[in-house]
């Protein structure tokens, strides 16, 4: 079996695992990227677009940044829309902080292009991937790839990737403590080529359910609506869900939800779930290998990039100094930003979402919350002070 050597080894080639070798080589530091899926796969999975200002920070100065900064659309704003009206929430005014829309395909697409051009491994398509030796000073991550077993030894074992992914399973499940909750209701996404029909994006609770008015660029729009759990794809048709948006969508002043040719569509679970701590041995988890939010507070993309940022920093410290401190405190620091987080995103959901067997007094509580929001401006400021991210 051939045998190589890396001082980090990052199994994962999403936006964790990627933005944390690019910010470990800028630091001179050697990794290798693995991962299980095709080049092309990772590219075009349609994953989350909404970036915090953080997060647009932290792709700049890694160098990774220019084309979401020419590209990227920027949003001073959302909107709750229920009881047929809109209420707008001004985040930049309220926060002096904005967020962009920028699709996680976009930034995976960057990374992979600027690691391609630095020179550094990227292997995509490995498979039988195993971590060992996590309790040693050397631990080993074997796999095959080109039909060849392949031993890689390192100093560090980055786990970024994802909830199956084989370093969450490597951790014994006496040494981990995992926490989750589970929505009755998941969300019909599509992709369609017509403009965007609100030039900010629009979050709606309706008695029928909650929708999501989004979008990917000025041609392409991104639109949610709330479906049964047990949902399958082929129970919407295009008719179906375009009824559904424009109902949930409504307003009392004649707004028009705009149509167009579907491009995608897909069904996204709802669920919550944290894993601690994100430290075995010298395996340190990332992403969504060690948390998972629902998607209505738009964290999941920005909570990976916070927590390699932070991991970044502890490894520099740690291999170049022999300073543990860093990784000693990577799981608390990363959690404390992962709860703040699954909070905000569950609140969000509560808020919006109809819930199987709701009654007379959930919808009540539903409709002064966001009553609240409109006529207080206390209380929009806390959600826009989530909504754009807490600094790193």
């Amino acid at each position: 079996m051939p045998v190589a050597r890396t001082e980090v080894a990052i199994v994962g080639a999403g936006p964790a695992g990627l933005l944390l070798g690019r910010l470990l080589g800028n630091a001179g530091i050697e990794t290798v990227v693995l991962e299980l899926r095709d080049r092309d796969h990772v590219e075009h999975r349609q994953r989350a677009g909404i970036l915090e200002q953080a997060t647009m920070d932290v792709l700049e100065a890694a160098g990774v940044g220019a084309r979401m900064v020419r590209e990227r659309l920027l949003h001073d704003g959302v909107e709750l829309r229920f009881g047929g009206a809109g209420h707008r929430v001004d985040l930049h005014g309220l926060t002096g902080r904005r967020v962009a829309i920028y699709a996680q395909t976009e930034v995976v697409k960057d990374l992979v292009a600027a690691r391609l051009e630095a020179g550094v491994p990227l292997d995509f398509e490995v498979s039988d991937v195993a971590v060992s030796g996590l309790d040693t000073d050397a631990p080993t991550v074997t796999y095959t790839h080109d039909g060849e077993r392949v031993e890689l030894r390192c100093e560090v074992v980055a786990g970024c990737d994802g909830f199956h992914g084989a370093c969450r399973q490597a951790i014994p499940e006496a040494a981990m403590t995992v926490v989750e909750r589970d929505y009755p209701f998941a969300w019909l996404g599509i992709l369609a080529q017509v403009a965007p029909s609100s030039p900010e994006l629009i979050y709606a609770n309706h008695e029928d359910g909650f929708a999501l008015a989004s979008m990917r660029s000025p041609e392409i729009s991104r639109l949610y609506v709330q479906c049964d759990a047990a949902d399958e794809l082929e129970a919407w048709s295009e008719d179906r869900i375009w009824a559904a948006l424009h109902t949930r969508l409504a307003t009392d002043d004649g707004w028009t939800l705009r149509e167009g040719p579907v491009l995608d569509s897909s069904i996204t679970p709802m669920r919550s779930h944290v894993a601690s701590p994100l430290r075995h041995g010298r395996l340190f988890l990332a992403g969504d290998a060690g948390h998972i939010v629902p998607p209505t507070g738009a964290k999941g993309l920005n909570l990976a990039v916070a927590d390699v940022t932070v991991l970044a920093a502890a490894l520099i410290d740690h291999l170049h100094h022999g300073d543990d401190a860093g990784i000693d405190a990577y799981s608390d620091r990363a959690l404390d930003r992962v709860w703040r987080c699954e909070h905000f995103s569950w609140w969000m959901t509560a808020m919006l979402h109809r819930f199987p067997g709701a009654d007379g007094f959930d919808r009540a509580l539903q409709r002064s919350q966001l009553d609240y929001l409109a006529a207080s401006e206390a209380a929009r400021t806390s959600l826009a002070e989530n909504y754009v991210g807490l600094p790193l």
